[in-house]
């Protein structure tokens, strides 16, 4: 499997210091979706069709949404979007914003971790990420993207502007 670290991530997607938006994470979900599924025995909603989710500056927009709640204090442990192309957006505190997509979408809410799998792209500033799987730490900026399998390779396009600083 081809492997990218890529530790330097603040050089290659983001112009200076951009973290996440840092109130997000007290900010109340909201979910809209054509349907809702309750199981109360897995903690799980499943909402479907044309699901729009949002947290403070975070928007995801999925065909179907899957949060878990944690069964001792009701907080929601992850968000799992999936879709033709789910599409995650944030936010960060000097106003630029990251976009990611792919078939498949994990945003671990503890970890602050988002990871995309199947044709997953991130990007900001005009700079772009493609693999098939990219895991993101959104707090710290730390990124891995690999390819699916041997000779799979990893696509980035830096624009000249986000290197400058």
């Amino acid at each position: 499997m081809k492997l990218s670290h890529l530790s330097l991530f603040a050089c290659l997607l983001m112009s200076g210091q951009a973290l996440a938006l840092s109130t997000d994470r007290d900010q109340p979900i909201y979910i809209d979706s054509d349907s809702q599924h309750l199981d109360m025995q897995s903690n799980k909603v499943t909402f479907e069709g044309d699901v729009k989710l949002k947290q403070g500056s975070i928007n995801i927009n999925a065909d179907k949404v899957i949060v878990t709640r944690d069964p001792k204090n009701g907080s929601i442990q992850e968000i799992e979007g999936f879709g033709e192309l789910a599409t995650f957006s944030q936010l960060t505190d000097d106003g630029k914003t990251l976009y990611g997509e792919a078939r498949e979408l994990y945003y671990v809410m503890l970890d602050d971790q988002l990871t995309m799998i199947d044709n997953a792209m991130l990007s900001q500033d005009d700079s772009v990420i493609r693999g098939t799987k990219i895991r993101y730490k959104i707090s710290s900026q730390k990124l891995i993207a690999d390819g699916k399998q041997k000779g799979d390779r990893v696509s980035t396009v830096l624009q000249p502007q986000a290197v400058q600083e």
